[in-house]
């Protein structure tokens, strides 16, 4: 049960003259434009690494998944994107205690330089047809190393935009760290059409789909150039300082945070469960239920990704001005209402109904996405930041994220009804609506140190 007084289980400052000493060290505006370009990019690197691979997937199951059945293929695509899933939280783990115990510049770091590697490895395996099934165990292993990679990174990359960023305007500064996500999908998404639009499909199987992972090197080169150069939060410096550094954080979490973790995992669901449902799976979904072609499906994903950026930023501002539980309900309630008339609209046939059964599917994830990472970061204090938003956020992408393509595929086939990934899409936002509710407003309030 989500509890009304969640957040307020935070630890107690130790004196109020700690307090004001946290809050008393504003970054410059340059420092903070700085810290907001080197999280926001850092991310659109992960979300392309991993996103790629879901954009690929038809492909990936005729290369990997040896079976008569393309559905059955499909579903063992999608079964290894799951996979991935299950290392967030260990990932999470992992890298919150780097980023609470060492600094969030170093954890950061290596989130970046992992998923680089990892993807290429995706891009450089011998296919099935080459290796039998040690090609599938290679791959499964690239998308467990790129699981534990993203654990680490969007938790670390809001917490460290959140420290830097002034309070009044934290929402819109956090939301634009989280359309880096998005950007990331995006890029992937381009690159996939245009793969699907320049080589013919035999093409694509035989070498050309090894590209959009190679391309992780350059991508990754920039993004580690980038947060090599920027410096710790203050609230980390502070706490590094004065040796509060927690030792443990994961056991300061547990000992103080749990009703906050809580709150986090249900405020998250919609924006796992939701996004993989209406950005990754929805290219598949328009292709195999839609009728569409690979190239007007990637088209719609990307038109899709544009508008739900655009709308994020809004809302982002919205909550720094009208708070962050109203944006929460306009997102999530909008999905759970609307979520059958539009997959009715994307499997209709019609390029133009699907796009916009797309678009405004995924507005719904990208609205509540935008306040989503600020109220995370105000519900924990300094010394456990990184490795509470990591836990509470990967939860919810290990239980409804990375299953979502496999069960949305599943659902079809179980039901035989085109729009049964709906109530998937529904029974992510009911989680989100209810930890809403019982959300304390954390807008405007001053980020805790200790």
């Amino acid at each position: 049960m989500i509890n009304s007084n969640a957040g307020a289980d935070l630890d107690p400052p130790r004196s109020s003259q700690k307090l004001a000493e946290g809050q008393a060290s504003p970054a410059s505006k340059r420092q903070n434009r700085r810290a907001i370009f080197a999280s926001a990019l850092g991310t659109v690197v992960e979300y392309y690494d991993f996103a790629i691979y879901g954009y690929m997937a038809t492909f990936i199951s005729s290369l990997f998944f040896h079976s008569k059945d393309s559905s059955a293929a499909l579903l063992g695509t999608f079964a290894t994107f799951a996979v991935a899933f299950f290392l967030r939280v260990p990932g999470g783990i992992l890298f919150g205690h780097i980023g609470d115990k060492y600094g969030r510049k170093a954890a950061l770091s290596w989130t970046i330089l992992l998923m680089c590697v990892s993807t290429v490895g995706i891009g450089l395996l011998p296919t099935y047809f080459t290796l039998g099934i040690w090609a599938t165990v290679l791959l499964v292993l690239m998308r467990c190393l790129q699981g534990i990679s993203a654990g680490g990174e969007l938790g670390g990359a809001t917490a460290f935009a959140a420290e830097y960023a002034p309070r009044k305007h934290r929402g819109f500064q956090v939301a634009i760290v989280n359309v880096g996500s998005n950007a990331g999908s995006l890029a992937a998404a381009i690159v996939a059409l245009v793969m699907t639009s320049t080589f013919a499909s035999e093409t694509i199987l035989e070498w050309a789909w090894r590209v959009p992972f190679i391309l992780s090197v350059p991508l990754a080169l920039v993004g580690l150039w980038i947060r090599a150069k920027m410096g710790d939060t203050p609230q980390y410096d502070e706490l590094k300082s004065s040796g509060e550094v927690a030792k443990l954080p994961l056991t300061a979490i547990f000992a103080s945070h749990k009703r906050s973790l809580v709150t986090i995992a249900g405020l998250a669901a919609f924006i796992t469960g939701g996004y993989y449902v209406s950005s990754i799976y929805a290219a598949t979904y328009l292709q195999t239920e839609g009728g569409l072609p690979p190239q007007l499906a990637f088209w719609s994903t990307c038109i899709s990704l544009v508008i739900g950026s655009i709308g994020s930023l809004v809302a982002g501002r919205m909550s720094d001005k009208f708070g962050r539980r109203p944006v929460f309900f306009v997102g999530a309630g909008s999905g759970l209402v609307l979520a059958f008339p539009l997959f009715a609209l994307m499997s209709s046939g019609s390029f133009v109904l699907a796009m916009a059964g797309h678009v405004l599917l995924f507005l719904t994830v990208a609205i509540t996405m935008a306040p989503s990472f600020a109220t995370y970061a105000e519900l924990l204090t300094a010394r456990v930041r990184y490795s509470g938003i990591a836990l509470g956020f990967n939860s919810a992408q290990m239980l409804l994220g990375g299953t979502a393509p496999f069960l949305c595929t599943w659902l079809i086939g179980l039901t035989g009804s085109s729009v049964a990934p709906a109530g998937y899409f529904m029974f992510c936002a009911v989680f989100t609506v209810t930890a809403a509710f019982f959300l304390r407003e954390t807008s405007g309030s001053e980020l805790r140190v200790d």
